[in-house]
């Protein structure tokens, strides 16, 4: 079972959730939410994505409405692992 860092005083509306399920998975280690910013477009609802890899682990990118917060996590997961496992808690 993994660990979830809560260091920011905000975060995406409904993000603390998901990420204390992810947090539960074995393979997870360490999950850190970061910066948030505006974006161009809009998402509807709550939408993780695998942005790219980093040494022991994934940054993710988590977008609502015209804003996006990154998130690392440490794991040995392969990319299209945490899809899949972030794509099941999109639903």
């Amino acid at each position: 079972m993994g660990r979830l860092v809560i260091t920011h005083s905000t975060y995406l509306d409904g993000l603390i959730p998901l990420l204390k399920i992810l947090a539960n998975d074995p393979a997870i280690d360490t999950i850190t939410p970061a910066v948030i910013c505006r974006v161009k477009g809009r998402c509807e609802g709550l939408k993780l994505r695998v942005s790219c890899g980093l040494k022991g682990g994934h940054k993710v990118l988590a977008r609502r409405g015209s804003s996006a917060q990154e998130v690392f996590i440490v794991t040995q997961m392969s990319k299209s692992e945490l899809q899949q496992r972030l794509e099941q808690l999109n639903r």
